[in-house]
């Protein structure tokens, strides 16, 4: 159905977001940047996840200069507050205490990188909503492992979908990859085509 003459490059370690860019069935080869994402500067959420990812697609570019780039960078937003990658089990709690019975916004950045150089950066936002959280499930939840290596300390695609209530917007952007404005963008700047039969 869909076709490139682009070599595609994912640049991240994640493989929720291989499993997603995988479904749509064109060829991508995965090379992980090296970055320090907490260098970036910003007065704003938004301008700061999208400088985390410009700086990992940048990053990726430098290895693959024939490809196009395609990097992402996810991050939960409480109150105006960054919940990041919970670094302990009692930073993890104390994320789940704050987004229990809370709204919160799951913004994904993603950079595309052109072979020439041509950037493109765009930000997609989910509200998500908690369930009110009791202390023995978090502590559950905690304690399973899961929170550790995800943006605000909660995975929608494993057990951490017991704690949510609903979303509004984009579900593949809470997972880590807003797959369709992606694939709408692909298609704009005429790196996606549609096969003809």
């Amino acid at each position: 159905m869909l076709q490139t003459n682009h070599q595609l490059v994912l640049a991240s370690a994640s493989p929720r977001r291989r499993e997603l860019l995988d479904l749509l069935t064109l060829p991508f080869t995965v090379i992980t940047s090296e970055v320090e994402e907490t260098s970036v500067q910003a007065t704003t959420m938004q301008s700061y996840v999208k400088g985390v990812a410009l700086l990992k697609a940048r990053d990726v570019a430098k290895k693959a200069a024939d490809a196009t780039i395609i990097g992402a960078d996810t991050i939960v937003v409480a109150n105006d507050e960054l919940l990041h990658k919970p670094r302990s089990r009692e930073e993890a709690i104390a994320h789940l205490l704050r987004l229990s019975g809370n709204k919160h916004v799951v913004m994904t950045a993603v950079a595309i990188i052109e072979p020439d150089g041509k950037e493109t950066v765009f930000v997609e936002e989910t509200t998500v909503v908690f369930y009110e959280l009791s202390q023995e499930l978090i502590e559950a939840y905690v304690d399973s492992g899961d929170p550790f290596d995800k943006a605000g300390g909660y995975g929608i695609q494993t057990m951490g979908t017991l704690l949510v209530k609903r979303i509004e917007g984009d579900y593949n952007n809470v997972v880590g990859l807003p797959l369709a404005a992606l694939f709408s963008q692909l298609v704009d700047l005429q790196i996606v085509q549609f096969a003809k039969e």
